[in-house]
């Protein structure tokens, strides 16, 4: 086994041991990822030069006998995470020669932990789609199907995790953009809980929304990050100090299954994988029934009228007179910012900056903004009574397996629907991981598992059992 191919745990006990060491750790990913990467394009930039002193660092507390989860192990950041002193370009020619003039609150975290940055990934522009090809640098392909797309919008960490780029990598999740491509390239993509981890340091897409995490090759790398990254900010108003639930014993859990999301047109593979997966779990011992949440199909129609609203607000900053992409030919300052923004963004981020500010502007803003509101308000009752129901609920992740690269970027609202069974629980703020759930073809495909407000663990307590069932996946070949 290559030493990129590690989980976090594997390479912890090496490391601790002192039979590797992080440099060796580090130098292989990066020797993978310069084998591979001109076939996937998972990776925006690299850190090399950086990457290996923090290994050496990382090396000397080890032989000074420091222990930490995280001390030594390299991982890959998602562009619109402000990483200090590197790119950070939300993958926008607006932002191309943009440097981060300090850490976001998790890369912080990560950095005081011993993590090795070895650079970032590649995501639709500003995080704005679900394939990965809105990318103003250049698409991104899945590695089990290089005709295939990744998933978004947090598409390069999931193909360069499932591709033994880095030993993990952090993403975002708006409506679905770290599960649905964690489904798409056969990874563990966990959303927390909003508020848990700072959002100080993200590129802003939704405020309401928007949420750091992990992307994994095993659920319990996953929870070991994510545990690690939680904690309130004071740098963050959304932030919450607000403990975890306690752990429960999975096989005590009651789980529900969402049926108004098994009936709304998924693969017959994905929705037999769950019906196979519920009765798994009655032989376990687990109590499953039934669940309906009667407002989450309009999940979609509700956030994409939000999401271009906050949108509409987040991305007037980006005007060109103080950084960004610049259009120096303008006369005036009409001109000037006509010819900055028209040119710094692409045509899925101006369709979506226009579509939210026709929906916050007067004699529209109550026919559309106020009453997707509403409609918000329902679908969170929704999951509260299901919640006075069930531990957890269990549903797919995406409706079908990874489509084909250009098949959907032309139908913006065909693309919008693989968000179907995703932007529900985003809207509400709840904790949701997706975990590999098998193969269709040679293609993966994920389960989702959604908890309540702050029920992370135990979300994650279920997605490890059903790894264990299912098996990890093989890395595909390249």
């Amino acid at each position: 086994m290559n030493l990129n191919e590690l989980t976090i745990l594997e390479a912890r006990t090496l490391l601790d041991k002192g039979s590797i060491t992080s440099v060796e750790l580090t130098e292989s990913c990066l020797a993978r990822i310069k084998e591979i990467d001109k076939k996937i394009h998972a990776c925006l930039s690299l850190a090399r030069k950086e990457a290996l002193t923090e290994a050496g660092l990382a090396d000397k507390r080890l032989r000074a006998g420091e222990r930490s989860p995280l001390l030594g192990i390299p991982y890959l950041v998602k562009d619109n995470i402000l990483t200090k002193g590197l790119a950070t370009t939300a993958a926008s020619k607006m932002l191309e020669n943009y440097i981060a003039p300090y850490d976001a609150t998790i890369i912080a975290k990560l950095r005081a932990a011993g993590a090795v940055l070895l650079g970032k990934t590649n995501l639709d522009e500003f995080a704005h789609g679900a394939s990965t090809e809105y990318s103003y640098f250049g698409e991104t392909k899945n590695p089990y199907d290089l005709k295939r797309a990744p998933g978004g919008s947090s598409g390069g960490s999931a193909a360069a995790v499932a591709a033994n780029m880095c030993l993990f990598a952090l993403g975002t999740d708006t409506g679905g953009s770290i599960r649905h491509p964690a489904s798409f390239c056969g990874v563990v993509g966990m959303k927390p809980s909003y508020g848990k981890l700072s959002r100080f340091g993200l590129i802003s897409m939704t405020s309401s929304t928007d949420v750091p995490g992990v992307i994994a090759k095993t659920v319990s790398d996953a929870a070991l990050v994510t545990e690690l990254l939680a904690g309130a900010d004071e740098q963050d108003a959304t932030s919450t100090s607000e403990a975890f639930h306690q752990v429960k014993d999975w096989t005590q859990m009651t789980v529900g299954v969402v049926k108004d999301f098994q009936s709304s047109g998924a693969d017959g593979a994905i929705i037999k994988k769950i019906e196979q997966t519920v009765h798994w779990l009655k032989e376990q011992g687990v109590k499953v029934i039934d669940i309906n949440l009667p407002h989450a199909k309009y999940g979609v129609s509700v956030y994409c009228i939000i999401t271009p609203a906050e949108i509409s607000s987040n991305l007037a900053r980006f005007d060109g007179l103080r950084f960004g992409f610049h259009d120096d030919k303008a006369e005036n300052l009409a001109q000037e910012y006509l010819a900055n923004r028209g040119g710094g963004f692409g045509d899925e981020v101006k369709r979506r900056i226009m579509l939210g500010t026709y929906i916050l502007s007067a004699g529209y803003h109550d026919a559309y903004y106020l009453r997707a509101q509403k409609v918000r308000s329902r679908i969170i009752e929704d999951f509260t009574h299901a919640f006075n129901q069930v531990d957890l609920l269990l549903a797919p992740t995406t409706p079908s397996c990874a489509f084909k690269l250009g098949s959907q970027s032309g139908d913006p609202l065909k693309m919008y629907l693989e968000d179907y069974f995703l932007t529900p629980a985003s809207l509400a703020g709840l904790p949701a991981v997706s975990v590999p759930a098998g193969l269709i073809g040679n293609l993966p495909f994920g389960l989702q598992i959604i908890g309540p407000k702050f029920g992370d663990l135990n979300v994650l307590a279920l997605a490890d059992a059903c790894e264990q069932e299912f098996g990890r996946l093989a890395a595909p070949e390249l």
